[in-house]
């Protein structure tokens, strides 16, 4: 928008002090957009667990006379039509999406969604393998036994009522919960710039955490609350695997992931096989999902983009069909989880076939927990455990409150009829006598017995029945019991401690009457990690310099012996035309070759792959490229292949440099990792190894460092000077430079080392030099070193012995 532009106004004519901009206006419209989605849809709120979605579901299905019936032997309601609740729903209270809210009432009749489902349907509600619940003119619902606890003190004057969308009636704000569903049934979803993500919990443990913390007065430890909440209790049972300390730390801070696996048992079969069968599956994963994930593996695709499965693809293929025989989803409405695995030969350990399994699948998965919800204030925030559970008790003495302060009301009022109709039945000839002589019979009631109107209206309205002298008993009793009463809600609400134990003494019968077993058992276990069988042998990893890779089985030196002991030399190897060798490692099978890329965003990135996953020798072997992810831009730039203890001089242009071992460097990602910080314009130097290599006759530990610039000065120094750096890095000066001049390469020796560079004419050229040559540029790290007469200009330096 051009500034000479007056701003836009779009509040039409004003007084002239009143302009808003469009950005402004933007900005206000999305935040009041983005806020009513967080509040209106998306987030439970911490009170009564509830979105509104539901919240309004449950209160038509209330008014619609569905209740389930309780255990004081009401009759509950027969279940109509789903689409009848739906149509009630969206014309009352919810006028969106007839199938938002049809999904929204299947998911509360779920018991594989919901720990304790709040809807009592009949019919095709869907399955956990992800079939959909059939429509909703098949269904039918009505109102599970356990929504009493949030729906019996709706009438009780114990929460707000606001108008409907249109005005025409009202509905709750909130329900009157008498337990935490926030937390028995969890809760899932996704708002603007916001998410949650709450587990299901225990209904007993739940309570009991409710009643501890008030007992306590809130002074309840931390190591106490995990005592009696040890985890979440999820729907489909299955087994958290992670320590008490993770649990710990996501109940504290509102946010975790928790590693949950399924539970299975071994069968026993004739002539001595055996078959796996899983019963309880992680919360999320479905039967369905796990036979697809091992059809995947063992019937692999092509990935986009490439002409032939990838060396993982392909050694995974091969280590689930060496284990995996025959799998099948034997689930039923008997079994509503069973899921059967047979192994290849009953001689397979049974600990290697369930942790392939495991492994490779979602049988072991990950648990999000991200405690997010609309607190008591109204405010969307992320809380712990213990503000939820605190905040939910906040709620319920207020309710409890007004729930007495209300029934007081209508005690109160009961008292006073009853007091009214005491004294007529003590005065009866006289009352008859003035409501038959009396033209106001009303007005002549309240003057001659001093009644209020409320009394004498009642009185007028009485019935002849009522003057009954068995009616006075009654009356005498109701007033005896009503008086009671009043004593019992005066004290409540005159007596924090008293409206206290009534919580306890209310929420200890709840938990009595809803209570079930614990299904998801809590033991720390460590995860399932496949690990593929390597046969530990000598190969010699062969690199060329455009970053084709191969592995030969032996050592290039040994071969060379051999050869030379019959009287003809080792062959050279071959590569594509206009390609040439960059080195050839020997190493063993186990060990790992990492790869670097050029220098990116001031760092230089280090890239691991296994040695075994690399291909024979037969032809030119394979593009590193396709073994790991490159980020845009980059290139490989350095190889090196060792065990994980070898250790390597990491030197840049910019003349600096540390030490750091292959393990330091490995990395799962293929992605690799950041690990070596260089300059504006500097590149990493070919990596020198100082110790730690294997081979047929492995190089001792180096004891010196060589430096050589470009502009042919070499320095030398004790290589104690240098840093190890496991972390990665800079590292320290390794050559004072000049202002031209970059460092061509810096090399960990011992007796000598090559110096390659480029000479006239560009030819290449090479010189090694000699300890005793060497000593002459001896000197302490960072000095500038001393002029050497190669004849020309160096590219790099290698370590020869």
């Amino acid at each position: 928008m051009d500034d000479s532009q007056p701003p836009l106004d779009l509040a039409g004519p004003t007084d002239g002090d009143t302009t808003l901009t469009l950005a402004d206006y933007a900005q206000t419209a999305y935040l009041e957009y983005a806020l009513s989605v967080v509040k209106g849809r998306a987030l439970p709120d911490v009170s009564d667990g509830q979105k509104p979605v539901q919240r309004r579901i449950l209160y038509s299905m209330s008014r619609m006379g569905l209740g389930f019936g309780g255990a004081n032997g009401t009759v509950g309601a027969k279940p109509v039509k789903s689409a009848r609740v739906v149509g009630d729903v969206l014309g009352r209270f919810h006028p969106h999406s007839d199938q938002a809210a049809y999904d929204a009432l299947v998911r509360m009749a779920q018991d594989f969604s919901q720990r304790y489902p709040l809807v009592d349907g009949q019919g095709n509600f869907g399955s956990r393998d992800g079939d959909g619940a059939a429509a909703m003119r098949y269904t039918e619902a009505r109102l599970a036994r356990i929504t009493s606890l949030l729906l019996d003190e709706i009438d009780e004057g114990t929460v707000d009522f606001i108008p409907n969308y249109d005005g025409s009636t009202e509905e709750p704000r909130l329900l009157p919960a008498r337990l935490p569903f926030t937390l028995l049934n969890g809760a899932s979803g996704i708002a603007v710039g916001l998410a949650t993500e709450i587990p299901s919990h225990n209904l007993r443990e739940i309570a009991d955490a409710c009643v501890a913390l008030i007992k306590s007065n809130g002074k309840l430890s931390d190591e106490e609350l995990l005592q009696i909440v040890p985890g979440p209790d999820y729907p489909g049972g299955a087994q958290i695997i992670s320590g008490p300390a993770d649990i710990a730390d996501a109940y504290r801070t509102g946010r975790g992931s928790l590693k949950v696996r399924a539970r299975w048992k071994i069968e026993d079969l004739a002539r001595g096989q055996w078959q796996l069968v899983v019963n309880e599956l992680p919360p999320g994963v479905s039967t369905q999902k796990v036979l697809e994930e091992i059809e995947e593996i063992t019937n692999p695709k092509v990935k986009a983009g490439k002409k032939a499965l990838s060396a993982d693809q392909t050694q995974l293929k091969a280590a689930m069909l060496s284990v995996l025989d025959v799998v099948r989803d034997e689930s039923s409405k008997d079994a509503a989880v069973r899921l059967v695995f047979e192994p290849k030969t009953s001689r397979i350990s049974q600990e290697e076939f369930i942790t392939t399994l495991l492994a490779q699948t979602s049988l072991e998965t990950s648990s999000p927990i991200n405690l997010t919800m609309v607190g008591i204030d109204g405010k969307p925030t992320q809380k712990s455990l213990r503000q939820m559970l605190n905040e939910w008790i906040a709620f319920r003495e207020v309710t409890v409150e007004k729930r007495s302060r209300h029934r007081l009301g209508k005690v109160q009022d009961r008292i006073h009829i009853l007091e009214g109709r005491q004294l007529v039945l003590l005065n009866i000839d006289e009352v008859i006598a003035i409501i038959r002589a009396a033209e106001d019979p009303k007005a002549a009631l309240i003057a001659r017995f001093n009644l209020s109107e409320r009394q004498a209206e009642d009185i007028l309205e009485i019935r002849l029945r009522q003057l009954a002298r068995l009616e006075a008993i009654k009356i005498e009793q109701e007033l005896k019991g009503l008086r009671d009463e009043q004593k019992k809600l005066e004290d409540i609400l005159g007596s924090p401690a008293a409206l206290r134990r009534l919580l306890v003494k209310e929420i200890e019968a709840d938990a009595k009457t809803f209570e079930d077993p614990r299904r998801t058992l809590i033991q720390a276990e460590k995860r399932a990690v496949a690990e593929v069988k390597v046969v530990d042998e000598p190969v010699t990893v062969i690199v060329s310099q455009k970053g084709w890779v191969r592995a030969q089985k032996g050592w290039a030196s040994e071969k060379a012996a051999v050869n030379g002991a019959n009287g003809s030399a080792a062959p050279e190897y071959s590569f594509k035309s206009g390609d040439a060798l960059y080195g050839a490692f020997e190493c063993r099978s186990v060990d790992t070759l990492l790869v670097f890329g050029s220098a990116k965003d001031k760092s230089v990135r280090v890239y691991t792959v296994p040695v075994a996953s690399l291909p024979g020798a037969r032809g030119d072997g394979q593009p590193v490229t396709t073994l790991i992810e490159l980020d845009a831009g980059t290139h490989v730039t350095h190889f090196f292949a060792g065990p994980v203890g070898a250790s390597l001089l990491l030197a840049n242009t910019g003349g600096y440099g540390f030490i750091a071992t292959v393990e330091n460097m490995m990395s799962r990602q293929r992605g690799g990792k950041a690990f070596i910080d260089v300059g504006e314009g500097e590149q990493l130097c070919r990596p020198s190894l100082v110790g730690g290599a294997s081979g047929a006759e492995p190089m001792p530990a180096a004891t010196h460092v060589a430096c050589a610039s470009t502009g042919g000065r070499i320095l030398t120094f004790d290589i104690a000077e240098l840093k190890s750096l496991p972390k990665g890095g800079r590292g320290l000066t390794l050559i004072d430079l000049d202002a031209k001049d970059t460092l061509a390469g810096a090399a960990a020796f011992t007796r000598s080392v090559k110096i390659e560079g480029i000479g006239r004419g560009g030819k290449e050229r090479d010189e090694t030099l000699e300890i005793r040559t060497l000593n002459n540029a001896r000197g302490s790290r960072a000095r500038k070193g001393k002029a050497a007469d190669l004849g020309f200009k160096p590219a790099s330096i290698v370590r020869v012995l």
